[in-house]
């Protein structure tokens, strides 16, 4: 039985804390009984985080400008997390489980903490992960999360929905307008940051700033945040504070007005009733009965001789 040693954790053990991590990562179901119960427990010491989303097409450089920002955050008193969500399988490729190596200089430091969240088929999949280390991470004490997502897909979107401040990076490449970034990400983003503004591409960059905030102003958004773009030098670590002081006035309007906690309610009870709805087509998938019956009503529905939401109904019954 793994026992994970809460007072430890508290103040801010990292290897309690990655022990913990990886009891949340477990299939095992006793493991997952166990994680709920230590995260129930905690919950009265989280909450205590700026939460900042990063995405970004391939090659945008978000691993750089992670570090170049954990280690700016990390200067000026911060404890940072830094969790990488991982859509696609280590074992496949794709992987970002060697951002530690990556993030090289972050990761040396004592007041950053780099993980990542590995895909899985467990309930809740890798976003389930990803908050749990989260919470995890905010009851040791960090006080800034990190969350990477790898390339533009679904993940964005679960990561959008778990955050606090959502970033998308670009290149300055003033040629296609949206880079391969789907328009409904946009729509999400708080701000666009053109990264790799430096040599030869510091008036492209400068271009590429004014082209988006052209193309964010026909954008709707129901919010009293109006998205920034601005420009940066991961590399050269340039133009880093300037971003950071857009979040926190974002984060410091957020909490006068009161939309930071009401985000926070809103994106619990949307993940709430996810697992529901996830729970739910787990129970059904296992019923012997519905398996049963299943395809005899999924026939039905093909031949037109009843109709697909008395069929569903029907499967539902059996629960």
């Amino acid at each position: 039985m793994t026992v994970i040693d809460v007072d430890l954790l508290l103040k801010g053990d990292r290897r309690t804390l990655a022990k913990a991590i990886t009891l949340i990562e477990s299939k095992l179901e006793n493991h997952r009984k166990q994680s709920q119960d230590l995260l129930e427990e905690l919950l009265p010491e989280t909450g205590n985080s700026l939460r900042i989303g990063i995405t970004g097409v391939p090659g945008v450089g978000k691993s750089t400008f992670i570090e170049a920002l954990g280690l700016y955050l990390v200067a000026q008193g911060h404890k940072v997390a830094v969790l990488a969500v991982d859509p696609s399988s280590p074992l496949e490729g794709g992987s970002i489980l060697g951002d530690k190596t990556r993030m090289e200089l972050l990761s040396q430091e004592a007041n950053a903490f780099i993980r990542p969240s590995p895909a899985g088929d467990s309930l809740g999949g890798v976003a389930q992960k990803t908050r749990e280390t989260m919470l995890l991470c905010e009851a040791a004490g960090y006080n800034t999360i990190l969350i990477e997502t790898v390339g533009v897909g679904q993940s964005e979107y679960e990561v959008a929905g778990m955050v606090d401040f959502f970033m998308v990076l670009m290149l300055p490449n003033s040629g296609d307008e949206l880079q391969g970034i789907k328009k409904g990400i946009l729509e999400l983003a708080d701000a666009l940051v053109i990264n790799k503004a430096d040599g030869d591409s510091i008036s492209l960059a400068r271009q590429t700033c004014r082209h988006y905030a052209s193309a964010m102003k026909l954008i709707r958004r129901h919010s009293f945040w109006k998205p920034r773009v601005l420009s940066c030098s991961a590399q050269l670590k340039q133009g880093i504070d300037c971003i950071w002081e857009m979040i926190s006035e974002y984060h410091k309007e957020s909490l006068k007005n009161n939309t930071f906690y009401e985000k926070r309610t809103l994106q619990n009870k949307e993940w709430m009733q996810h697992l529901i709805t996830e729970m739910l087509e787990r129970k059904l998938n296992e019923s012997e009965a519905v398996k049963e019956l299943r395809p005899e009503l999924e026939q039905k529905v093909i031949n037109g001789e009843t109709t697909a939401y008395l069929a569903a109904n029907r499967l539902i019954s059996l629960l």
